[in-house]
């Protein structure tokens, strides 16, 4: 009797702790929700009724999606993703229904952000979901030109070319925004030109860095190129939830990510480098650099890359990264997640 009695408290309490847990990922997941909603939003905030990007995609199968003459014609949907994005993988069934009851009306594009993500990665991701949208490969200058600050970012382009929506979840208010784009507009199609602003420098190996001057989180302004103090600089391109996030959607690159950050540890000492980590502004805020530099107790000076401008000067489309720059102010060697010498190529700095 009394072992009956113990196992069904036992039982019983079990299933208590399960119900506990269930509750916490919920509760974890609508935190996740609610703080990507915030982001997008504020991403959003400013394109709101500006015309839609002036840009040429090229999908993984080779076609050319001109948006310029989608303008005026047809409405343009644009989720950025990312394969390693958990959210995204929960909306992309969602995703594809919309380009199935939708995408002979709505011109549907999956834009991958190309972040520490490859084509191999993006192909097996298709089929395993079997989605059959066209999907493109940012290089990063669809994200600048977006304000792409969270995965999954939608960014609705009505019919007239005018951004009309920016948004995180697969909720109310994207399908009724997608609704909306339906309509008929009455505004004129905006006025595209073929005219491109220049496109800022992207500095390559061998090349002098100039006119790039960054602000640690904690005030202090840094010349990235060559400087009086005759110091070579080692840039460590990273995220601030690269160790933690991607451990279970992406574990080599959290592994990277830690082995990285422990090993500049035991060279911040060395007089002749100065260091110098730059956060991707991809799900970060001043707050998280903050939050992750108190966390690692690190001692490198961190800088939050807010559009992540840092990462298209240098071509950093993957993380951890550590650009070498010598002496004279010159690239001498990018040091990718693969690459375990970081040590080595460091020591050859000098």
């Amino acid at each position: 009797m009394r072992l009956s009695t113990f196992s069904t408290g036992y039982k019983h309490l079990a299933a208590l702790l399960l119900l506990v847990s269930v509750c916490q990922l919920s509760l974890a997941d609508s935190s996740y929700d609610a703080e990507g909603a915030r982001r997008a939003q504020d991403a959003g905030a400013s394109l709101i009724g500006k015309p839609g990007p002036v840009a040429v995609l090229k999908t993984i199968d080779g076609e050319e999606i001109d948006l310029s003459k989608l303008y005026g014609k047809k409405p343009v949907y644009l989720k950025f993703w990312a394969t390693w994005c958990v959210p995204c993988r929960q909306q992309m069934p969602g995703f594809e229904k919309i380009q199935k009851t939708l995408g002979e009306q709505i011109e549907v594009i999956a834009v991958n952000t190309g972040f520490s993500d490859d084509l191999d990665a993006v192909l097996a991701y298709r089929k395993e979901l079997g989605l059959t949208m066209p999907i493109v490969i940012d290089d990063g200058s669809l994200a600048a030109e977006l304000n792409l600050r969270v995965t999954p970012q939608h960014v609705l382009i009505d019919r007239s070319g005018r951004i009309s929506y920016v948004g995180h979840l697969d909720d109310q208010a994207l399908h009724e925004a997608l609704q909306k784009a339906l309509a008929p507009d009455a505004q004129k199609p905006v006025q595209v030109s073929a005219e491109q602003a220049d496109a800022a420098p992207v500095f390559a190996l061998g090349d002098h860095v100039t006119g790039l001057q960054v602000t640690t989180i904690d005030g202090a302004k840094i010349d990235l190129g060559e400087t009086t103090s005759g110091k070579a600089k080692a840039l460590v391109f990273f995220a601030p939830w690269c160790e933690s996030y991607l451990e279970e959607s992406r574990p080599q690159t959290s592994k990277a990510c830690l082995r990285v950050r422990e090993s500049v540890e035991t060279m911040l000492g060395q007089r002749d480098i100065e260091w110098l980590g730059i956060s991707s502004g991809l799900w970060a805020t001043k707050a998280d650099v903050l939050d992750y530099q108190k966390t690692t107790q690190t001692k490198l000076p961190l800088v939050l890359d807010a559009n992540d401008a840092l990462f298209r000067a240098f071509a950093i489309r993957e993380i951890p990264s550590v650009v070498l720059i010598d002496a004279k102010g010159r690239v001498s060697k990018v040091v990718g997640p693969q690459d375990t010498q970081l040590q080595d190529a460091v020591q050859a700095l000098r």
